[in-house]
């Protein structure tokens, strides 16, 4: 039997950013003391001289930043005929746009928007989860993709790699 000509992610990685905003959100809202859980960005907007309009355009800009970027990116890949989603086979290196930064604009992307909506929510345990988010990521996502684009486009991609960082 042949093996499959796909990466073999664990999920589909905006389930994962997904899923560790809203355990962050909610840790922090079904406890029975979420302030010994949950600070929020209070102490940091008072420390400084942020106000809640502020804080909440901050969020928007940032939400906003990371789906623009997620949207260029994908669009390379929709324009190129590739799939997308990493459960399907890719057909074509794409090292134009956003990929001449990152090897993974998309992530990153989603990276950015979840900060931004950690901050909308006023989580700040959302936050930190983004940490253990990005290692799931990288772990179960990035790395199985990157063996199997090495696999399939060879020293493309090798030579790819080694003119792009993973993130920045």
């Amino acid at each position: 039997m042949s093996k499959p000509d796909t990466p073999g992610v664990i999920a589909p990685p905006p389930l994962i950013y997904l899923g560790f905003l809203l355990a962050g959100w909610g840790l922090a809202t079904v406890g029975a003391r979420p302030e010994a859980i949950e600070g929020g960005f209070g102490w940091l907007a008072a420390g400084l001289g942020l106000e809640i309009p502020i804080r909440r355009g901050v969020a928007l800009v940032l939400i906003v930043g990371g789906l623009m970027l997620d949207g260029w990116a994908a669009g390379l890949f929709r324009r190129r005929g590739t799939a997308v989603e990493p459960w399907k086979p890719s057909t074509v290196l794409i090292h134009e746009g956003p990929y001449r930064f990152s090897r993974n604009p998309i992530y990153l992307g989603f990276a950015i928007s979840y900060v931004g909506l950690a901050i909308a929510m006023d989580s700040a345990l959302a936050l930190f989860l983004l940490l253990p988010c990005l290692a799931v990521v990288d772990q179960f996502v990035i790395q199985r993709e990157e063996r199997y684009l090495a696999a399939k486009f060879g020293a493309d991609y090798d030579a790819y790699r080694g003119r792009v960082r993973r993130w920045l």
